[in-house]
């Protein structure tokens, strides 16, 4: 390699080093990224063995195409893997039915087989053309690429800098591939093409400008004709003139392979058919080329040599063959290639869309087939775009209006508000009243870039008034749309509306949605036999759309069963996001970090909250943010990280409140109340929990009523409201909560045991709250009720009999970072008598250590950082877990706890 010693010497120790990581070798086209790998596969020779693999454009659209053609000669470990870990493989690739894994489970297997793999002898795996992998491949190899340390397998990837893809955030190590410098670039011409003349040496490295394709491949073919012209299209006609002198058949044969896909480089084409039970969609076969052994002599492609495929020798010879032929053959060799996947109904689709210019109802339908599959698939935006195309090519106005509104449905969906609203505007509906999908794509600009409920309501309800014998859909869907704008508004006024919409259909929406109705609006009065309807309607997940999966999840999560429900959402979660319902995929989030925060697994709320917070920043989701920034408050007031949740507190309630979202206004209540309760202020707590509702009733349409409930009864039996207290605790009796929801059933024996005038009453509603089967899944909640009888136990029979409860409470919530709620329950050991002691949680890591240490200094994040080589959010991170260790609540308490910890 000429002008690469540098490059080659970082290959050289990434090779050398000890442990398994990972590479990526970016670069222009035709730079020498592939030459660089096939300097990699020389020098780990013999040392490692060496897979290779290439992206394919044809098939970025394919989740785990990419993923299959490189994992596919490992194949044979995965009957050395555990059956779990063989299960996530064989849906992944279609041998079985089911839906999608995490990335993280999927990742893990991958890692396990490399493993595997690697036992005997180190792996190295070489990707060619990385930006061409299809999204869910590209998470996969960069969850698994930041992994690598302590195993013996290593990656190198290259992807072209001039196309994005997400390995340019998939954060690994990177190794920038430049164009050659001037002196390098006139030896490899002159080593390559030393019989130049001064004039033709001159033309080509003026137009090669260091690009060692061009250095190569222009002298044999160019004119040298003055005149500049851009680099890809010189390139492109330096293979045309090849393509061109190939006899027809084999130009046919060539551009039947591009259109599909065929590869180009080694590995290229080697996945076989795959086509799992149940209609799972997975990689199918590629076009296999045949009789063109002109073009293999011309240079242009290669011969596979473990499988004989032939394959295209640089990708820009195959986007060459595209280009150089006419619509008219285009359009046949995209009829034949639809003929040959005539069993796979996206390809097939696909295909026959780009075989016709005039409008044809039968290949419309199966462009529709195909992006349902897509959606189903975690496909949103490329269903989207098939529907677009059906409906370019319906037949009758009806079947262009219904395929549009479609498109614009799933466009909201998917996040795609503009491209939603370009679509409604290409089908103007007649008449004054505006169609049903513009109201639906304008309610949702509305709603989720600024909040605008009211508005988003009344479009909706108007388009429902003024509905038409639209698609059968339409109905529920304006409903959904509304149910879940009367949602987010959560006033009488907008509910009271709805139902009366709801009530006037007549049965012409789903029967999901009245179970939408009944858990959004008001779980008290609503919520009985919720649980059992969404676990009935959970029975065959397969036949729900991902909306309908997320739109019942939050159901479960009104009537607190959402556990058992969260494995649907964390495996369709990054599927969503990355090439699906973007937007579902933020409620998602949002379902995952609720359920964390209930079960206790705090940190990992954190990070799914952060996740979703900058998700719904990229994606200018207004309404999503500050759902997100509500979560994260009510998480840091229940740790008591005061300042942040105060600060949160804010943020959400200066937004809300004027745009009249009282979903989120009544979510910054409960963050005053948890952080007063937090940090024990009674009387706040008391005045934030009667913003919510008053005592003795539950607010109607009010969703925090009922889940404040031991908030608001804690609080006012500590300022000495005990009248209230026990109103509030026998209204939630009497309004059957504990036959709605399980962490209702606890939460109210919770509270009528705090209020119980008679210790046996207390005693009896305290055993039945422990007696709970499901009280374990909400520790929080179930703690604070253990500390509440193990203080009435001290009061009553003595320390020795509160001991063992207030030290289970103690234990729970150092668990959880509680930090205020752990102090409490040591200031009443120690009233018990118990010495005091030191909790487990505040032994520190020597990195935790010295962070602290930095951060007590009155550093920055970001100069803490540069520091300790981390980034600032890592810092972030760590300083998170540091407070409650700590018992504090601030970087201000860090120094004077760090005293106290060393002494």
């Amino acid at each position: 390699m000429v002008g690469r010693d540098g490059e080659r010497e970082e290959l050289s120790a990434f090779l050398a080093a000890s442990g398994g990581r990972a590479l990526v070798v970016r670069g222009e086209t035709g730079v020498g990224k592939s030459a660089l790998l096939d300097e990699a596969a020389a020098l780990a020779a013999p040392a490692y063995e060496v897979v290779r693999a290439a992206g394919v454009e044809a098939e970025a659209e394919l989740p785990y195409a990419g993923l299959h053609q490189l994992l596919y000669p490992l194949l044979p470990h995965l009957s050395g893997l555990d059956e779990a870990h063989r299960a996530v493989f064989d849906v992944v690739f279609g041998l079985r039915a089911g839906g999608a894994p995490s990335v993280m489970s999927l990742g893990i297997a991958v890692l396990d087989l490399l493993s595997l793999a690697a036992s005997k002898r180190p792996l190295l795996l070489l990707l060619d053309d990385g930006q061409w992998l299809d999204a869910s491949s590209i998470e996969v190899c960069g969850f698994v690429g930041r992994r690598l340390a302590g195993s013996s397998v290593k990656l190198i990837v290259a992807v072209r800098s001039d196309v994005g893809s997400r390995f340019d955030t998939a954060a690994l190590p990177e190794l920038p591939l430049p164009a050659l410098p001037a002196e390098a670039a006139e030896k490899l011409l002159d080593l390559r093409h030393p019989g130049l003349g001064p004039r033709a040496r001159r033309l080509v490295l003026e137009h090669a400008m260091g690009n060692p394709l061009a250095l190569l491949e222009l002298p044999p073919h160019v004119g040298w004709e003055e005149g500049v012209i851009p680099l890809s299209r010189r390139l492109q006609h330096v293979y045309g003139l090849r393509i061109a002198r190939l006899p027809a058949p084999v130009r046919e044969e060539l551009l039947r392979g591009a259109l599909d896909g065929v590869g180009a480089g080694p590995g290229g084409n080697r996945a076989p058919a795959l086509n799992g039970p149940g209609g799972h969609r997975t990689p199918g076969p590629r076009y296999r080329m045949r009789g063109a052994d002109e073009a293999v002599a011309a240079g242009l492609l290669d011969t596979d040599p473990a499988t004989g495929d032939l394959l295209f020798r640089h990708p820009l010879i195959r986007s060459t063959v595209v280009q150089l032929a006419t619509p008219n053959q285009r359009r046949t060799a995209h009829a034949e290639l639809a003929e040959v996947h005539r069993d796979d109904v996206e390809r097939r689709a696909r295909h026959l869309a780009a075989s016709i210019v005039d409008p044809d109802e039968g290949v419309a339908a199966a462009l529709e087939a195909a992006a349902e599959s897509a959606t189903r698939r975690g496909g949103a935006v490329a269903a989207v775009s098939w529907l677009t195309r059906a409906a370019e090519l319906s037949e009758t106005p009806a079947d262009r209006s219904r395929r549009l509104g479609n498109a614009a449905f799933i466009a909201g969906h998917a996040a795609l508000l503009d491209q939603a609203q370009r679509l409604v505007r290409a089908d103007p509906a007649p008449g004054p009243a505006e169609s049903s999908a513009t109201a639906i794509a304008s309610a949702y600009v509305a709603l989720y870039e600024d909040g605008d409920v009211r508005s988003a309501h009344r479009r909706v309800a108007a388009a429902i008034e003024n509905l038409r014998d639209d698609d059968a859909r339409t109905p529920t869907r304006l409903v959904d749309l509304l149910l879940a704008t009367s949602q987010y508004a959560g006033d009488g006024a907008s509910w009271h509306r709805t139902e009366q919409l709801m009530d006037a259909l007549n049965g012409r929406v789903h029967p999901h949605s009245a179970i939408y109705r009944d858990a959004w609006s008001d779980v008290v009065r609503g919520g009985a036999g919720v649980h059992e309807r969404v676990e009935r309607a959970f029975a065959d997940v397969s036949v729900l759309e991902p909306w309908d999966v997320s739109r019942l999840a939050v159901a479960a999560y009104h009537v607190d069963t959402l556990s058992r429900y969260r494995p649907y959402l964390q495996r369709a979660v990054d599927r969503e996001v990355e090439t699906g319902a973007v937007a579902n995929g933020m409620t998602m989030l949002h379902l995952i970090m609720l359920d964390q925060l209930a079960t206790g697994e705090w940190d990992d709320a954190e990070r799914t909250g952060q996740r979703a917070l900058e998700l719904n920043l990229g994606h200018r989701n207004a309404l999503f943010a500050h759902h997100t920034r509500a979560y994260l408050g009510l998480l840091a007031a229940l740790r008591g990280r005061l300042e942040r949740a105060r600060e949160l507190q804010a943020v959400v309630d200066a937004w809300a409140r004027p745009r009249g979202v009282g979903f989120l206004t009544q979510i910054a209540e409960a963050i005053g109340t948890a952080a007063a309760l937090s940090e024990g202020d009674y009387e706040a707590a008391y005045l934030h929990a009667i913003g919510i509702t008053q005592p003795g009733s539950f607010e109607p349409y009010a969703h925090q009523a009922s889940r404040t409930l031991l908030d608001l009864v804690e609080a006012a039996v500590h300022t000495g409201r005990l009248e209230q207290a026990r109103q509030h605790a026998r209204a939630a009796l009497d309004a059957g909560l504990p036959g709605i929801s399980p962490r209702l059933a606890l939460v109210t024996y919770g509270a009528l045991a705090m209020t119980a005038g008679e210790e046996k009453e207390a005693e009896d509603m305290y055993a039945r709250a422990e007696a709970l089967p499901a009280a374990s899944g909400f520790p929080f909640e179930l703690a604070r009720i253990r500390l509440a009888h193990g203080v009435r136990l001290r009061h009553t029979q003595g320390p020795k009999a509160a001991r063992p409860l207030l030290m289970r409470a103690a234990e729970s919530f150092e668990r959880l970072g509680a930090a205020g709620w752990a102090e409490r329950a040591q200031a009443e050991l120690r009233a018990s008598g118990t010495p005091a002691r030191t909790s487990y949680l505040t032994s520190l890591t020597w990195q935790e250590h010295q962070i602290a240490e930095l951060a007590a200094s009155g550093l920055t994040n970001k100069e803490i950082g540069e520091r300790m080589h981390l980034s600032p959010r890592t810092v972030s991170s760590h300083l998170y877990r540091i407070f409650p260790k700590l018992g504090i609540a601030s970087r201000a308490a860090l120094r004077d706890a760090l005293g106290k910890l060393g002494q």
